[in-house]
């Protein structure tokens, strides 16, 4: 059995994060990707403990409270954060627990689990991720503009993480990306 090591995986929004993890998750048997604990209420369609883990205000600051949370942070009124608890029990079963999080988040995961591996995916360019962006046809050039701000500021950033990833071919960095997680995976059990 392998070690159960943690990884979180950051960068802009158009960097393709999540298409980079779904693809780990087909690559690496052993990972499993955390769910989030909200305040906000479930949209249609959604499950609880499926797509979220839904929480009252109330048990949302108990997790607070009592140190259940690796990070968490505030979106449009709404709370989000990571479980400990269920991270630790799949790191404790021999797992690659990936968080797929921000700036902000990785570094409270930090500060609380030195050993965790953080990744940053940037895209090849500016330019790129603006394409990227715009090609999606879902935001208005208002939000684009937001969001390439934010990126901005997360790409200033990328040398404090462990692992610096471009994605400017999918299948490269695919490879590149899961290639890290089976050696951090070996390294850890050895």
């Amino acid at each position: 059995m392998r070690h159960g090591n943690l990884f979180v995986i950051s960068g802009p929004s158009g960097a393709g994060k999540g298409t980079l993890v779904a693809r780990l998750l087909q690559e690496v048997p052993d990972a499993w990707v955390s769910r989030s604990v909200t305040t906000r209420a479930p949209r249609g369609g959604e499950v609880d403990g499926v797509h979220y883990q839904f929480a009252s205000d109330e048990e949302f600051q108990n997790l607070v409270d009592h140190e259940g949370l690796l990070e968490w942070a505030t979106y449009a009124g709404n709370r989000y954060g990571t479980p400990r608890a269920t991270v630790e029990e799949h790191m404790a079963h021999g797992e690659q627990v990936v968080l797929e999080i921000d700036v902000q988040g990785a570094f409270q995961v930090r500060d609380k689990m030195p050993a965790a591996h953080l990744v940053f995916v940037e895209p090849p360019s500016l330019e790129v991720l603006e394409e990227r962006l715009r090609g999606r046809g879902t935001e208005t050039d208002e939000v684009i503009a937001k969001r390439m701000d934010a990126a901005a500021v997360e790409l200033s950033h990328k040398m404090e993480y462990d692992m610096r990833l471009v994605n400017d071919n999918l299948d490269e960095a695919t490879a590149e990306l899961v290639r890290y997680v089976n050696e951090q995976a070996e390294e850890a059990r050895g």
